[in-house]
């Protein structure tokens, strides 16, 4: 795959500034793909985190090449930024661009056993769930299948879940930047909880950081919403992870789904809508360029917004006016 060869000869350009860690195997038809961590920054664990995944769709090559495009600025940078270097003394950043190799190889959304590992997680929607869509245990040849109940999570989605909670869990602040594709027609920035609409307890935290982004990001189209408002589903592995960080007192941990709108590629380009891959995925090359010079400004800015969070993120009657922005915003000012 085009994406292993890239993230292999970007590997051997950082040389001992990025660490390659091997977390699992996967069988994809006659191939063993492998599925790798990559790391940079400060290993100490008094300083913040950022994680930033793709792939975790085989369909949504997209998300795969914007993680793997950033991480590609960040190595290049390395040769001459001397500014990227203090700020790697400050900061840790984790990358997992191919959460799900096997999928991108066979061109499916679910991995080689046919599990959508986005509904993998032991976590169960008390609500009504779009059908289908909201996650299923009938069958494996139906899109959005969650696996058999009570068996262990996919080898990708633990291992998914294993480098989160080594390397972001636990710490004062970490964020997850998720990157996928394929929901309306504008570019989201989702937030838990996708298995309730119950406000998260790090609300006025989350609200803050949107509020940065308005503030700074001027011009950008980015909508950000709880993804509960949008639909609600089981099994989803933020909502997961985030809960399991809830259990760590003193940690604030900001999991963070880029919904890039692949609808605006069919609008402009609709025969794109008979090909898989199309319905996902820019398919002209100076839209694909587009999408990744948009998001990755956003991701860098994710990363400075993280190792400087002690200068925005809200403290005592802080939170308290954070919180009542964000029941505004998203949940009605009446809510509680």
């Amino acid at each position: 795959m085009p994406e292993l060869l890239a993230l292999q000869a970007l590997t051997d350009l950082a040389g001992p500034f990025m660490e390659r860690r091997l977390l699992c195997e996967v069988d994809a038809g006659d191939r063993r793909l492998p599925v790798h961590a990559y790391l940079l920054g400060s290993a100490r664990r008094d300083v913040p985190a950022v994680g930033f995944f793709g792939g975790v769709h085989g369909l949504e090559r997209i998300g795969a090449e914007v993680t793997i495009a950033y991480l590609r600025s960040l190595v290049m940078r390395l040769q001459w930024d001397e500014t990227l270097h203090r700020q790697l003394e400050t900061v840790r950043l984790v990358f997992m661009p191919l959460v799900n190799p096997g999928g991108l190889w066979l061109g499916t959304r679910a991995n080689p056993n046919g599990v959508d590992l986005m509904r993998n997680a032991p976590v169960d929607c008390h609500a009504r769930v779009p059908y289908l869509i909201g996650g299923q245990r009938i069958s494996a040849s139906l899109p959005w299948y969650r696996g058999v109940e009570g068996a262990p999570m996919e080898r990708e989605s633990a291992a998914l879940c294993a480098i989160v909670e080594s390397e972001l869990l636990g710490r004062d602040f970490s964020v997850a930047v998720d990157c996928h594709s394929g929901f309306g027609l504008t570019d989201r920035i989702w937030f838990p909880y996708a298995h309730t609409s119950t406000p998260i307890a790090h609300l006025p935290e989350m609200h803050a950081l949107c509020e940065i982004i308005d503030q700074t990001l001027l011009h950008h189209r980015y909508v950000l919403e709880p993804q509960s408002q949008q639909y609600l589903t089981h099994g989803d592995l933020w909502d997961h992870l985030y809960l399991d960080a809830c259990k760590r007192p003193g940690s604030v941990f900001l999991p963070l789904t880029l919904e890039m709108g692949s609808w605006l590629w069919i609008k402009k380009n609709p025969r794109q809508i008979f090909s898989r891959h199309g319905i996902f995925n820019p398919m002209i090359a100076h839209r694909q360029q587009r999408v990744l010079r948009t998001h990755i400004g956003w991701l860098d800015f994710i990363t400075r917004a993280v190792g400087s969070h002690a200068r925005w993120l809200p403290t005592g009657a802080q939170r308290t006016h954070q919180r009542a922005l964000a029941q505004a915003r998203w949940y009605g000012a009446g809510r509680a």
